[in-house]
């Protein structure tokens, strides 16, 4: 099932605060960055916020702009987002902003507290119990369910956290505000607790620009998972390891493939295409890892993306990709394609993968992205 991208987006003083102690809420940002928080907004099928962001702030989260609204309303999509809220106990007050301004509503919440909140609502939200407690996954499966594609997410705290905690934040969109809050009761963006890759796992900055009296970043997550789960980290690098198969040179003979090698602290390690460097024969797996030692020990704890599933069969080399990978000491390779019978006919690689104990993660909500330099191969073969 397809989850959606995750953003989180947030403004925050050069200190890391969300808002200072005081009675009224601190703006952070100036009327430009609200003017780009509202083209994202329109730019997403849903916004989501936590239960004390709602009692706190009272936002309505809607499209500003009429431009905007009137443009998607061309596109074929409510002229609002869908508004989610996630509430634990349901205790929820029905005369906010949230419930009564424009939009299609949508609460998730426990089993308890959904019985709390049918009452209190009534008619002003859909009502999503999952279970004893709000558990993310089934939340995100949930959405993607609905066809939400792109999920913003504007609060709190205690949101922020769990998503970036869980893996589950694909890209964090963050404006820095030019001033110091320096109350040490101040809230904060993140809470205390355990992080992909720890303190030393860094994130990829994908931007950065100014925006009136701020300065907004854009990071995206690096450090892989370690289980048959793919993360939103492990999303990032096998879209890179998609984009580098339109580099390849074309073929009406072999697939057009990319891969990336990834360290356990997220750091990029070696990435290749097919057919690289003039090689008509090579394949990703196998150019990335020629560009690293034999015995390199950052291997057994590496990641390999690749956007098609390594080989398990192949008449141009001694060894397959699957091989390969797991001759290297890799243990563990997320890919988004599995390999039709274009040319190899009941390839599994992934077979070939599990039987040596490599832990294996399929993306599907990538597998698009990794046909389309491959369209010509797979039009009219039941794979496209």
């Amino acid at each position: 099932m397809s989850r959606p991208y995750v953003l989180l987006s947030a403004a925050v003083s050069l200190d890391g605060c969300l808002d200072d102690t005081g009675p009224e809420r601190l703006l952070l940002s100036g009327p430009e960055d609200f003017e780009r928080v509202d083209a994202e907004r329109a730019a997403s099928d849903a916004i989501l916020v936590g239960a004390g962001t709602l009692r706190a702030d009272r936002p309505r989260l809607l499209v500003n702009s009429a431009e905007r609204r009137a443009r998607r309303v061309e596109a074929g999509r409510p002229a609002y987002p869908l508004k989610v809220a996630v509430s634990g106990s349901g205790d929820l007050d029905p005369g906010a902003p949230f419930w009564t301004t424009g939009g299609a509503r949508l609460l998730y919440t426990t089993d308890k507290g959904a019985e709390l909140a049918r009452t209190r609502l009534g008619g002003a939200a859909d009502v999503v119990a999952l279970g004893p407690a709000v558990e993310w996954a089934a939340l995100l499966d949930d959405l993607g369910a609905r066809g939400v594609r792109r999920l913003m997410v504007e609060g709190g705290a205690r949101v922020h956290t769990q998503l970036l905690q869980l893996g589950f934040a694909d890209e964090l969109r963050l404006a820095a505000a030019p001033l110091v809050v320096g109350e040490p009761d101040a809230p904060r963006l993140f809470g205390p607790g355990s992080y992909p890759g720890g303190p030393r796992g860094r994130m990829r900055v994908l931007d950065t620009e100014r925006v009136g009296d701020v300065i907004v970043t854009r990071y995206a997550p690096t450090v892989p998972g370690t289980a048959d789960a793919a993360t939103a980290a492990d999303r990032h690098w096998l879209r890179t390891a998609c984009e580098l198969a339109a580099d390849c040179p074309p073929s009406e003979t072999a697939f057009s493939v990319g891969a990336v090698i990834v360290a356990a602290d997220g750091s990029e390690l070696a990435r290749g295409h097919s057919r690289e460097a003039g090689d008509p024969v090579v394949h990703a797996e196998e150019a990335a890892l020629g560009k690293l030692a034999p015995d390199d020990p950052r291997l057994a704890a590496a990641t390999v993306y690749s956007s098609l599933e390594p080989c398990a069969r192949r008449a141009s080399r001694p060894k397959p990709c699957a091989r390969l990978l797991v001759d290297a000491g890799v243990r563990r390779v997320v890919t988004a394609w599995r390999e039709p019978d274009t040319f190899v006919p009941g390839a599994d690689g992934i077979g070939v993968l599990a039987g040596a104990g490599v832990v294996v993660a399929e993306v599907p909500e990538l597998t698009e992205a990794a046909m389309r330099p491959n369209r010509h191969l797979v039009t009219g073969t039941g794979q496209a």
